[in-house]
């Protein structure tokens, strides 16, 4: 199926809703121009290309009144050939039977185009999508969420949750929701929804961590995590960067000292802890005066990146130190072996034999 001009329209009109999407209870300025806005996009559907689809031979759904052959059941005539007008504007309209849909639509968070008619996004008669869509969800979405639409199909590192199932749907609620940007959840338990299983891969079929067992059995969480923050970190549309981050951040277990290759781990950890050699305020992580983040990263060549030592989600010390970390791809974990002690700490066995430092007197 094909847009018309008028359906084009309407969608097109309707972009300037899309900041709406997070709209609270209190209006927002400029809200009452949008809404005559849509709502007028939403009236050149109705008096546009709505009419049943000639072809059956690629229908996925049908609307049951007018399978039945029910037309007076939203037209002032029984006729088929010629229902004539609807007895009512939509959304009204279709309230009268989708009655579940008018508490949505009462939500903190509403979509403007469900506000303005439910033609914008569904045909009323049949579809060559599920649920009556013009168009398959991320296709529909993004005509008028544009940047989302561009960002996603550009982005080297894709999200299938947008490419699979119910696509945008599978974290979007289309008509309201009580969570910001119309989301099915608050955004860290929707990423747990998914992210709890041991058979999910990424875009290049590398098994992916699953983060609920993995956050329910280590207690120390990353701040960002403890927030329940995840886009603090990653973009949910897709990005260019390894794992979806917003940033750079080295993939590998050795890389040669460079800032920019720690752009997300700086926007909020201080990048002077790490770079400079001597130091007794930069960090806890060094022998006397000297640093030992800037001893483990600067090495030429075989630097150590932070995965080397720290887990990124949670993890069972303090400090997101880990017990071990994967080393290669034949499937065997290096053990760090770290202890905390009364001084500083120590490892042993891991990539050299025990060292200890300390960064304090022993308490007396």
């Amino acid at each position: 199926m094909t847009f018309t001009r008028a359906t084009l329209s309407v969608l097109l009109a309707l972009a300037v809703c899309t900041p709406l999407c997070a709209q609270t209870t209190q209006p927002k300025p400029g809200t009452a121009a949008v809404e005559v806005q849509a709502q007028k996009a939403a009236t050149e559907a109705q008096n546009g290309s709505l009419a049943p689809l000639a072809s059956k031979s690629s229908l996925v759904s049908s609307h049951a009144p007018f399978e039945a052959g029910d037309c007076k059941i939203c037209h002032q005539s029984a006729d088929p050939k010629q229902p004539g007008p609807l007895t009512k504007q939509t959304p009204a309209l279709c309230l009268d039977c989708h009655e579940e849909f008018d508490s949505v639509l009462k939500r903190s968070h509403t979509h403007p185009p469900a506000r303005a008619a439910c033609t914008t996004c569904h045909n009323p008669h049949n579809a060559n999508f599920r649920k009556l869509l013009l168009q398959e969800p991320r296709v529909l979405c993004t005509t008028c969420h544009d940047k989302v639409g561009k960002a996603s199909s550009s982005a080297t590192v894709p999200h299938k949750a947008l490419t699979t199932g119910a696509q945008c749907t599978n974290c979007h609620n289309p008509h309201g929701s009580d969570v910001e940007k119309l989301l099915l959840q608050l955004p860290f338990d929707l990423c747990v929804s998914c992210h709890k299983v041991d058979t999910m891969v990424d875009a290049k079929g590398k098994k992916l961590q699953n983060i609920k067992t993995w956050l329910d059995n280590n207690p120390d969480w990353h701040g960002p995590v403890a927030a329940k923050d995840c886009v603090g970190c990653h973009v949910p549309h897709g990005s260019d960067h390894f794992r979806l981050l917003k940033e750079d951040y080295p993939q590998e277990f050795y890389a040669p000292y460079d800032a920019r290759t720690y752009a997300l781990c700086f926007s909020c950890h201080q990048e002077q802890a790490f770079s400079t050699a001597q130091t007794n305020t930069l960090t806890s992580f060094r022998n006397g005066t000297k640093n030992l983040h800037f001893v483990h990263l600067q090495q030429p060549g075989r630097g150590r990146t932070c995965r080397a030592c720290h887990e990124v989600h949670a993890s069972k010390q303090e400090h997101h130190i880990r017990d071990g970390v994967p080393y290669g791809s034949g499937g065997w974990t290096l053990k760090l072996n770290y202890k905390k002690t009364e001084t500083g700490g120590s490892c042993e066995k891991t990539c050299h034999q025990e060292r200890s430092y300390a960064n304090r007197d022993a308490p007396k």
